[in-house]
């Protein structure tokens, strides 16, 4: 599933060809998705102006005048800027044809992702309302990590990856995260100190960066808007190394199971 270094890449490339465009068309090939494609999207579309394109968590947010589009990748979406007139191919569900005759397409094989829309504030709408802060932005810092953590039983990993916690980390990011704050993906939240947080935090923040520069990580569907994969999977330290040798110090990676979802950590380099 694309994560959120993923779809900010996608955000990346996409941004520079929609903004300030005419959208002239919404061509709906399978409207069948996560959630059905609405209607009200393939009439109010028509006509507007692009204003912004933003994200929020693994959201996508296409602004215009009359609303907004929130496009979510879901396990195998990508997107594409191309001509209109460029045949489509059978996962091509979805397309936003602009009046410079180039278009925006959504490919999705497995149609778990989703486009609906909104003419309220995005950040009202019941997907994206009880989100925590953006991992790159301004609210987050270790502080913050830690009082929310206070209490808390549940898995480190896990922590990281609710949503209401934090917004758009996965499985992959809080792995690697975990590994290079020296912190076990088991250990329970509430137990990690502040300094630990701290250094936890930066971790989260460098290693988002990381792969947005290097342009995502490719496991299974994933390839960016151009059509390339990402490279970030190529400097993971620990997930999906298990008995592989520890990048720092050669202990063979172990993996465990934490709410049916694998977790990789190394028993020297965390605790």
């Amino acid at each position: 599933m694309p994560e959120l270094p993923e779809v900010e890449t996608a955000r990346r490339g996409i941004a520079p060809h929609l903004i300030g465009q005419r959208i002239a068309d919404v061509i709906v090939r399978q409207r069948q998705l996560r959630w059905p494609v609405p209607a009200a999207l393939t009439k109010a579309l028509p006509g507007q102006t692009i204003r912004a394109v933003e994200r929020r968590a693994k959201y996508i947010l296409i602004k215009t005048d009359a609303g907004t589009v929130l496009l979510h990748l879901g396990m195998s979406g990508s997107l594409r800027v191309l001509p209109c007139h460029t045949p489509p191919q059978k996962a091509d569900h979805v397309d936003i044809a602009l009046a410079n005759g180039q278009c925006l397409r959504l490919r999705d094989p497995r149609r778990f992702g989703s486009l609906l829309w909104t003419t309220a504030d995005p950040a009202r709408h019941k997907l994206l309302k009880d989100l925590g802060p953006e991992p790159l932005g301004p609210d987050f810092d270790g502080d913050y990590l830690f009082v929310a953590a206070r209490g808390r039983k549940l898995a480190a990993r896990d922590f990281l990856m609710n949503t209401r916690v934090l917004a758009g980390v996965g499985n992959i990011y809080a792995n690697e995260c975990l590994f290079l704050a020296g912190i076990r993906p088991q250990r329970a939240a509430g137990r990690i100190t502040r300094a630990r947080y701290v250094r936890l935090a930066a971790a989260i923040r460098e290693t988002l960066e990381k792969s947005i520069r290097a342009g995502g990580t490719t496991l299974r569907d994933f390839q960016n808007v151009d059509g390339r994969p990402g490279y970030f999977q190529q400097t993971l330290n620990v997930y999906g190394r298990r008995n592989e040798p520890c990048p720092v110090c050669s202990t063979p990676v172990r993996a465990l199971k934490l709410c049916q979802r694998s977790a990789f950590y190394c028993p020297h380099c965390q605790s």
